[in-house]
């Protein structure tokens, strides 16, 4: 089995039931969107990037590392959130801090609610991106999709 495949399916044993997915495909963009804002207001010396473009970038290059294809499909929602948080201008600490806490509070009653099951990243911090690659991969399905939902 490979790396990635390992990752999205120990992801995925924490992230079972409907109302958990749903709660994360919510959660998950406002937490990344939250962290953009916050990362944009660090200057880059460089033709007008900031920390958001480079740590965008790492990502990138992790998530190739681990399936060239899936982070490709990750860049997409990545520029898109990055391109968002560029448009919001001076309120983007306001914005951020909003969407970075009602992103969280979604992935608490994902969990609390209906996984009935600690967060993944509680175990292994590699799960904090891992996240956002596994709801791209499970609406695309480059991968073998990892989980079986329960219903709930």
């Amino acid at each position: 089995m490979r790396r990635v495949d390992e990752l999205l399916s120990d992801y995925g044993s924490y992230h079972r039931t409907r109302g958990n997915l749903a709660c994360h495909a919510i959660g998950i963009p406002l937490i990344v969107f939250g962290i953009l804002c916050f990362l944009r207001l660090i200057p880059i010396p460089v033709a007008g990037a900031s920390a958001a473009e480079v740590v965008i970038l790492l990502a990138v290059l992790y998530y190739a590392s681990l399936d060239p294809l899936l982070a490709l499909a990750m860049l997409i929602p990545l520029v898109l959130l990055d391109l968002g948080a560029r448009a919001v201008g001076d309120g983007r600490v306001r914005l951020g801090v909003a969407a970075f806490v009602v992103g969280w509070i979604f992935q608490g009653v994902g969990h609390a609610r209906y996984e009935k099951k600690s967060p993944a990243f509680l175990r292994n911090l590699v799960h904090l991106l891992i996240g956002p690659l596994f709801l791209v991969n499970e609406l695309l399905r480059i991968r073998p999709l990892t989980t079986q939902p329960a219903g709930k």
